[in-house]
Protein backbone atom coordinates (compact mmCIF):
# COMPACT_ATOMS: atom_id res chain seq x y z
CA UNK A 1 0.00 0.00 0.00
CA UNK A 2 1.27 3.46 -0.92
CA UNK A 3 1.62 6.18 1.71
CA UNK A 4 0.70 9.78 0.91
CA UNK A 5 1.68 12.67 3.15
CA UNK A 6 -0.61 15.69 2.86
CA UNK A 7 0.46 19.16 3.89
CA UNK A 8 -0.75 22.73 3.83
CA UNK A 9 -1.95 25.05 6.55
CA UNK A 10 -2.36 28.51 7.94
CA UNK A 11 -6.11 28.51 7.39
CA UNK A 12 -8.96 26.03 7.16
CA UNK A 13 -9.07 26.82 3.44
CA UNK A 14 -5.81 24.92 3.01
CA UNK A 15 -6.70 22.02 5.30
CA UNK A 16 -10.35 21.12 4.61
CA UNK A 17 -9.71 20.46 0.88
CA UNK A 18 -6.94 18.06 1.88
CA UNK A 19 -9.38 16.25 4.15
CA UNK A 20 -11.77 16.01 1.19
CA UNK A 21 -9.08 14.30 -0.90
CA UNK A 22 -8.11 11.98 1.96
CA UNK A 23 -11.75 10.90 2.34
CA UNK A 24 -11.81 9.85 -1.31
CA UNK A 25 -8.46 8.03 -1.59
CA UNK A 26 -9.97 4.57 -1.24
CA UNK A 27 -8.25 1.51 0.17
CA UNK A 28 -5.17 1.58 -2.05
CA UNK A 29 -3.38 4.37 -0.21
CA UNK A 30 -2.68 5.35 3.38
CA UNK A 31 -2.83 9.03 4.32
CA UNK A 32 -1.08 11.08 6.95
CA UNK A 33 -0.59 14.81 7.43
CA UNK A 34 2.47 16.99 8.01
CA UNK A 35 1.92 20.46 9.42
CA UNK A 36 2.48 22.98 12.16
CA UNK A 37 0.95 23.30 15.61
CA UNK A 38 -1.92 25.28 14.11
CA UNK A 39 -5.37 24.80 12.65
CA UNK A 40 -4.24 21.85 10.52
CA UNK A 41 -3.34 19.90 13.66
CA UNK A 42 -6.77 20.47 15.23
CA UNK A 43 -8.68 19.61 12.05
CA UNK A 44 -6.67 16.45 11.39
CA UNK A 45 -7.15 15.16 14.92
CA UNK A 46 -10.89 15.81 14.78
CA UNK A 47 -11.03 13.82 11.53
CA UNK A 48 -8.89 10.90 12.67
CA UNK A 49 -5.94 11.65 10.37
CA UNK A 50 -2.45 10.76 11.65
CA UNK A 51 -0.56 14.01 12.17
CA UNK A 52 3.18 14.75 12.23
CA UNK A 53 4.36 18.16 13.39
CA UNK A 54 7.20 20.18 11.89
CA UNK A 55 8.33 23.81 11.86
CA UNK A 56 7.39 26.29 9.13
CA UNK A 57 8.08 29.95 8.48
CA UNK A 58 5.66 32.53 7.19
CA UNK A 59 6.38 35.57 5.04
CA UNK A 60 4.84 38.69 6.62
CA UNK A 61 3.50 40.88 3.81
CA UNK A 62 4.59 44.52 3.91
CA UNK A 63 7.02 44.13 6.83
CA UNK A 64 10.59 43.78 5.55
CA UNK A 65 12.25 43.66 8.96
CA UNK A 66 10.09 40.74 10.06
CA UNK A 67 11.37 38.72 7.08
CA UNK A 68 15.12 39.31 7.40
CA UNK A 69 15.73 36.01 9.20
CA UNK A 70 13.34 34.05 7.01
CA UNK A 71 16.03 32.27 4.89
CA UNK A 72 17.79 30.96 8.01
CA UNK A 73 14.53 29.88 9.62
CA UNK A 74 13.52 28.16 6.37
CA UNK A 75 16.68 26.05 6.38
CA UNK A 76 15.87 24.96 9.93
CA UNK A 77 12.26 24.14 9.05
CA UNK A 78 13.30 22.07 6.01
CA UNK A 79 15.54 20.00 8.28
CA UNK A 80 12.62 19.57 10.66
CA UNK A 81 10.37 18.39 7.83
CA UNK A 82 13.11 16.09 6.56
CA UNK A 83 13.24 14.27 9.89
CA UNK A 84 9.49 13.66 9.66
CA UNK A 85 9.81 12.34 6.09
CA UNK A 86 12.62 9.99 7.13
CA UNK A 87 10.35 8.66 9.85
CA UNK A 88 7.15 8.11 7.83
CA UNK A 89 8.76 7.41 4.41
CA UNK A 90 5.88 8.57 2.18
CA UNK A 91 5.63 7.61 -1.49
CA UNK A 92 4.19 11.01 -2.45
CA UNK A 93 3.62 14.47 -0.97
CA UNK A 94 0.36 16.30 -1.73
CA UNK A 95 0.43 20.03 -0.97
CA UNK A 96 -2.52 22.39 -0.71
CA UNK A 97 -0.73 25.71 -0.44
CA UNK A 98 0.02 27.93 2.51
CA UNK A 99 3.37 28.41 4.19
CA UNK A 100 3.12 25.05 6.02
CA UNK A 101 3.60 23.10 2.78
CA UNK A 102 6.96 24.66 1.82
CA UNK A 103 9.32 22.76 4.18
CA UNK A 104 7.89 19.28 3.39
CA UNK A 105 7.95 20.02 -0.35
CA UNK A 106 11.60 21.13 -0.25
CA UNK A 107 12.61 18.23 1.98
CA UNK A 108 10.79 15.78 -0.32
CA UNK A 109 12.70 17.01 -3.36
CA UNK A 110 16.01 16.21 -1.67
CA UNK A 111 14.77 12.67 -1.04
CA UNK A 112 13.38 12.11 -4.56
CA UNK A 113 9.84 11.86 -3.22
CA UNK A 114 7.39 13.11 -5.88
CA UNK A 115 5.36 16.19 -4.98
CA UNK A 116 1.98 17.34 -6.28
CA UNK A 117 0.51 20.67 -5.29
CA UNK A 118 -2.95 22.16 -5.75
CA UNK A 119 -3.65 25.88 -6.29
CA UNK A 120 -7.18 27.03 -5.46
CA UNK A 121 -7.16 30.60 -6.75
CA UNK A 122 -6.96 32.38 -10.09
CA UNK A 123 -3.76 34.05 -8.87
CA UNK A 124 -1.24 31.67 -7.35
CA UNK A 125 -0.11 32.00 -3.76
CA UNK A 126 3.51 32.56 -2.79
CA UNK A 127 4.00 29.04 -1.45
CA UNK A 128 2.82 27.36 -4.64
CA UNK A 129 4.82 29.73 -6.81
CA UNK A 130 7.90 28.82 -4.79
CA UNK A 131 7.50 25.05 -4.93
CA UNK A 132 5.88 24.68 -8.39
CA UNK A 133 9.13 23.87 -10.26
CA UNK A 134 9.88 21.15 -7.73
CA UNK A 135 6.50 19.47 -8.30
CA UNK A 136 5.56 16.72 -10.73
CA UNK A 137 2.21 18.41 -11.26
CA UNK A 138 0.51 21.65 -10.27
CA UNK A 139 -3.22 20.98 -10.06
CA UNK A 140 -5.54 23.98 -10.18
CA UNK A 141 -9.17 24.96 -9.64
CA UNK A 142 -9.19 27.51 -12.48
CA UNK A 143 -8.19 26.84 -16.12
CA UNK A 144 -6.25 30.11 -16.37
CA UNK A 145 -4.16 29.19 -13.32
CA UNK A 146 -3.17 25.88 -14.94
CA UNK A 147 -1.95 27.71 -18.02
CA UNK A 148 0.46 29.74 -15.90
CA UNK A 149 2.48 26.62 -15.00
CA UNK A 150 4.34 24.36 -17.48
CA UNK A 151 3.19 21.38 -15.40
CA UNK A 152 -0.29 22.77 -14.67
CA UNK A 153 -3.46 20.68 -14.90
CA UNK A 154 -6.94 22.03 -14.19
CA UNK A 155 -8.76 19.48 -12.03
CA UNK A 156 -11.29 21.59 -10.19
CA UNK A 157 -11.60 22.03 -6.44
CA UNK A 158 -11.65 19.22 -3.86
CA UNK A 159 -14.91 19.19 -1.88
CA UNK A 160 -16.07 17.12 1.07
CA UNK A 161 -18.74 14.55 0.20
CA UNK A 162 -20.81 15.71 3.17
CA UNK A 163 -21.79 19.02 1.53
CA UNK A 164 -23.89 17.22 -1.08
CA UNK A 165 -27.30 15.58 -0.91
CA UNK A 166 -28.65 17.04 2.33
CA UNK A 167 -32.41 17.57 2.73
CA UNK A 168 -33.72 21.16 2.71
CA UNK A 169 -36.58 20.13 5.01
CA UNK A 170 -34.20 18.54 7.52
CA UNK A 171 -31.83 21.53 7.27
CA UNK A 172 -34.63 23.98 8.09
CA UNK A 173 -35.60 21.89 11.11
CA UNK A 174 -31.95 21.57 12.16
CA UNK A 175 -31.54 25.35 12.33
CA UNK A 176 -35.09 26.17 13.43
CA UNK A 177 -36.02 28.12 10.30
CA UNK A 178 -39.50 28.74 8.93
CA UNK A 179 -40.72 28.26 5.35
CA UNK A 180 -39.53 31.61 4.01
CA UNK A 181 -36.49 31.68 1.69
CA UNK A 182 -33.22 31.51 3.59
CA UNK A 183 -30.26 33.81 3.05
CA UNK A 184 -26.99 32.30 4.26
CA UNK A 185 -24.29 34.83 5.19
CA UNK A 186 -20.63 33.83 5.60
CA UNK A 187 -17.47 35.83 6.09
CA UNK A 188 -14.75 33.22 5.93
CA UNK A 189 -13.52 30.86 8.63
CA UNK A 190 -13.14 33.58 11.27
CA UNK A 191 -16.06 35.73 10.14
CA UNK A 192 -15.82 39.21 8.67
CA UNK A 193 -16.28 42.30 10.84
CA UNK A 194 -17.56 44.47 7.97
CA UNK A 195 -20.02 41.84 6.71
CA UNK A 196 -21.19 41.11 10.27
CA UNK A 197 -21.79 44.79 10.93
CA UNK A 198 -23.76 45.42 7.77
CA UNK A 199 -25.88 42.26 7.77
CA UNK A 200 -27.00 43.09 11.31
CA UNK A 201 -27.97 46.59 10.20
CA UNK A 202 -29.82 45.15 7.21
CA UNK A 203 -31.47 42.26 9.07
CA UNK A 204 -34.65 44.11 10.19
CA UNK A 205 -35.48 44.89 6.56
CA UNK A 206 -34.35 41.60 5.04
CA UNK A 207 -36.09 39.48 7.66
CA UNK A 208 -39.46 40.77 6.48
CA UNK A 209 -39.01 38.36 3.55
CA UNK A 210 -36.10 36.06 4.43
CA UNK A 211 -34.66 33.91 7.15
CA UNK A 212 -31.03 34.87 7.69
CA UNK A 213 -28.61 32.15 8.76
CA UNK A 214 -25.45 34.06 9.69
CA UNK A 215 -22.14 32.25 10.26
CA UNK A 216 -20.49 35.11 12.11
CA UNK A 217 -17.25 33.61 13.45
CA UNK A 218 -16.14 32.33 16.83
CA UNK A 219 -16.88 34.75 19.65
CA UNK A 220 -18.59 37.23 17.33
CA UNK A 221 -22.28 36.60 18.03
CA UNK A 222 -24.23 39.50 19.55
CA UNK A 223 -27.50 39.75 21.47
CA UNK A 224 -30.45 40.36 19.16
CA UNK A 225 -34.16 39.63 19.03
CA UNK A 226 -34.82 40.08 15.30
CA UNK A 227 -37.29 37.43 14.21
CA UNK A 228 -35.85 35.26 11.46
CA UNK A 229 -32.22 36.23 12.12
CA UNK A 230 -30.13 33.34 13.46
CA UNK A 231 -26.44 33.54 14.31
CA UNK A 232 -24.05 30.61 14.39
CA UNK A 233 -20.42 31.13 15.38
CA UNK A 234 -19.25 27.94 13.66
CA UNK A 235 -20.90 24.93 12.01
CA UNK A 236 -19.20 21.59 11.36
CA UNK A 237 -21.95 20.34 9.05
CA UNK A 238 -21.71 22.75 6.13
CA UNK A 239 -23.91 20.41 4.12
CA UNK A 240 -26.83 21.43 6.33
CA UNK A 241 -25.97 25.12 5.89
CA UNK A 242 -25.89 24.82 2.11
CA UNK A 243 -29.05 22.69 2.02
CA UNK A 244 -31.21 25.42 3.51
CA UNK A 245 -29.66 28.22 1.39
CA UNK A 246 -31.88 29.80 -1.26
CA UNK A 247 -29.19 32.45 -1.78
CA UNK A 248 -25.95 33.47 -0.09
CA UNK A 249 -23.74 36.42 0.79
CA UNK A 250 -20.12 35.41 1.15
CA UNK A 251 -16.48 36.29 0.83
CA UNK A 252 -14.94 34.84 -2.33
CA UNK A 253 -12.36 32.40 -1.07
CA UNK A 254 -11.96 29.81 -3.79
CA UNK A 255 -13.19 26.79 -1.84
CA UNK A 256 -16.42 28.41 -0.64
CA UNK A 257 -17.09 30.05 -4.02
CA UNK A 258 -16.68 26.75 -5.89
CA UNK A 259 -18.91 24.96 -3.40
CA UNK A 260 -21.68 27.54 -3.68
CA UNK A 261 -21.56 27.47 -7.47
CA UNK A 262 -21.33 23.68 -7.69
CA UNK A 263 -24.43 23.52 -5.47
CA UNK A 264 -26.22 26.06 -7.72
CA UNK A 265 -26.77 28.56 -4.89
CA UNK A 266 -27.19 32.17 -6.18
CA UNK A 267 -24.46 34.12 -4.42
CA UNK A 268 -23.41 37.71 -3.81
CA UNK A 269 -19.65 37.77 -3.32
CA UNK A 270 -17.99 40.51 -1.28
CA UNK A 271 -14.29 39.78 -1.89
CA UNK A 272 -11.71 40.60 0.76
CA UNK A 273 -9.85 43.85 0.11
CA UNK A 274 -6.95 44.77 2.38
CA UNK A 275 -3.17 44.95 2.49
CA UNK A 276 -2.91 41.47 4.00
CA UNK A 277 -4.43 39.98 0.85
CA UNK A 278 -2.79 39.59 -2.56
CA UNK A 279 -6.16 40.31 -4.19
CA UNK A 280 -6.94 36.67 -4.86
CA UNK A 281 -10.60 36.94 -3.82
CA UNK A 282 -11.14 39.90 -6.14
CA UNK A 283 -9.77 37.92 -9.09
CA UNK A 284 -11.86 34.88 -8.14
CA UNK A 285 -14.99 37.04 -8.06
CA UNK A 286 -14.14 38.68 -11.38
CA UNK A 287 -13.73 35.25 -12.99
CA UNK A 288 -17.10 33.93 -11.84
CA UNK A 289 -18.85 37.24 -12.52
CA UNK A 290 -17.61 37.23 -16.13
CA UNK A 291 -19.30 33.85 -16.57
CA UNK A 292 -22.54 35.18 -15.09
CA UNK A 293 -22.31 32.76 -12.15
CA UNK A 294 -22.50 35.28 -9.29
CA UNK A 295 -23.09 38.89 -8.37
CA UNK A 296 -20.34 41.01 -6.81
CA UNK A 297 -20.42 43.89 -4.34
CA UNK A 298 -17.09 45.55 -3.59
CA UNK A 299 -16.16 46.00 0.04
CA UNK A 300 -15.75 49.75 -0.46
CA UNK A 301 -19.37 49.98 -1.65
CA UNK A 302 -20.78 47.82 1.12
CA UNK A 303 -23.30 49.44 3.44
CA UNK A 304 -26.75 48.64 4.77
CA UNK A 305 -28.55 50.13 1.77
CA UNK A 306 -26.44 48.50 -0.93
CA UNK A 307 -26.54 45.16 0.85
CA UNK A 308 -30.33 45.12 1.05
CA UNK A 309 -30.70 46.17 -2.59
CA UNK A 310 -28.21 43.56 -3.80
CA UNK A 311 -29.82 40.72 -1.85
CA UNK A 312 -33.25 41.42 -3.36
CA UNK A 313 -31.70 41.70 -6.84
CA UNK A 314 -29.80 38.45 -6.26
CA UNK A 315 -32.91 36.55 -5.21
CA UNK A 316 -34.87 37.64 -8.29
CA UNK A 317 -32.01 37.24 -10.83
CA UNK A 318 -33.37 34.56 -13.18
CA UNK A 319 -30.44 34.90 -15.60
CA UNK A 320 -28.05 34.05 -12.79
CA UNK A 321 -30.12 31.01 -11.79
CA UNK A 322 -30.16 29.79 -15.39
CA UNK A 323 -26.38 30.23 -15.69
CA UNK A 324 -25.85 28.26 -12.49
CA UNK A 325 -27.99 25.39 -13.76
CA UNK A 326 -25.87 25.23 -16.92
CA UNK A 327 -22.55 25.67 -15.12
CA UNK A 328 -19.88 23.00 -15.47
CA UNK A 329 -18.31 23.85 -12.09
CA UNK A 330 -18.29 20.66 -10.04
CA UNK A 331 -16.40 18.74 -7.41
CA UNK A 332 -12.81 17.98 -8.49
CA UNK A 333 -12.18 14.98 -6.24
CA UNK A 334 -12.30 12.32 -8.96
CA UNK A 335 -9.84 14.10 -11.27
CA UNK A 336 -7.47 14.92 -8.39
CA UNK A 337 -7.42 11.29 -7.21
CA UNK A 338 -6.72 10.21 -10.78
CA UNK A 339 -3.67 12.51 -10.96
CA UNK A 340 -2.41 11.28 -7.59
CA UNK A 341 -2.58 7.61 -8.57
CA UNK A 342 -1.19 8.42 -11.99
CA UNK A 343 1.89 9.87 -10.32
CA UNK A 344 2.22 6.99 -7.89
CA UNK A 345 1.98 4.26 -10.50
CA UNK A 346 3.14 6.06 -13.65
CA UNK A 347 0.90 8.02 -16.00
Amino acid sequence: MKKIAFCGGGSAGHVIPNIAVIENLGKDAEACYIGTDGIEKRICRSNGVDFYECDAVKLVRGKILCNLLLPFRLIKSVKSAGKVLDEIKPDLIFCKGGYACVPPALAAKKRNIPVITHESDVSSGLANKFIAKRCKKVLTSFPSAARSFPNGICTGTPMRNSIFGKSKVEAREYFGLDMRPTLVVMGGGNGSAIINENIRKAAPKLCKDFNILHLCGKGKAVNTNIYGYKQIEFENDMGMVYACADCAVSRCGSNTAHELIALKIPSLFIPLENKRSRGDQIKNAEYFSALGLCRVLSERDLNEKTLVANVYTLFSDENLKTALEKSAVKCGNERIIKEIYGTLYGD
